[in-house]
């Protein structure tokens, strides 16, 4: 069965951090582009932040630009969003999704999702 599952998601205060996971079953990730997105309560689902198959490219929007990270480890077919001086804005519940494309991103197209993450940034 394929499928993507999201991991490392809870409950932290303004200014922390959490790092996400996106792991893959079922197939290997090294031929997928992947791209994080995020829901809001009464929000419009949003792509964050994306990286290309080969992981030469990268993409944040503004908002989480110098604050988030995305990484791969090919070997361990997990994808990660490391945030760090998060904001109450930031509380969403979080995806993962799949494309098959080695050298570019986007937020569409999606081949595979996950079920999602909840990140809530409150004091």
């Amino acid at each position: 069965q394929l499928q993507l599952v999201e991991s490392g998601g809870g409950l932290v205060q303004p200014g922390g951090s959490l790092r996400l996971s996106c792991a893959a079953s079922g197939f290997t990730l090294d031929s997928y582009a992947i791209a994080w997105f995020r829901q809001a309560p009464g929000k419009e689902r949003e792509g964050v932040s994306c990286i290309s198959g080969r992981g030469g490219m990268t993409n944040y929007i503004d908002s989480v630009k110098g604050r988030f990270t995305i990484s791969r480890d090919n070997a361990k077919n997990t994808v990660y969003l490391q945030m760090s001086s998060l904001k109450p804005e930031d509380t969403a519940v979080y995806y993962c999704a799949a494309e098959r494309r080695l050298l570019t991103c986007r937020y569409s197209g999606m081949d595979y999702w996950g079920k999602g993450t909840l990140v809530t940034v409150s004091s």
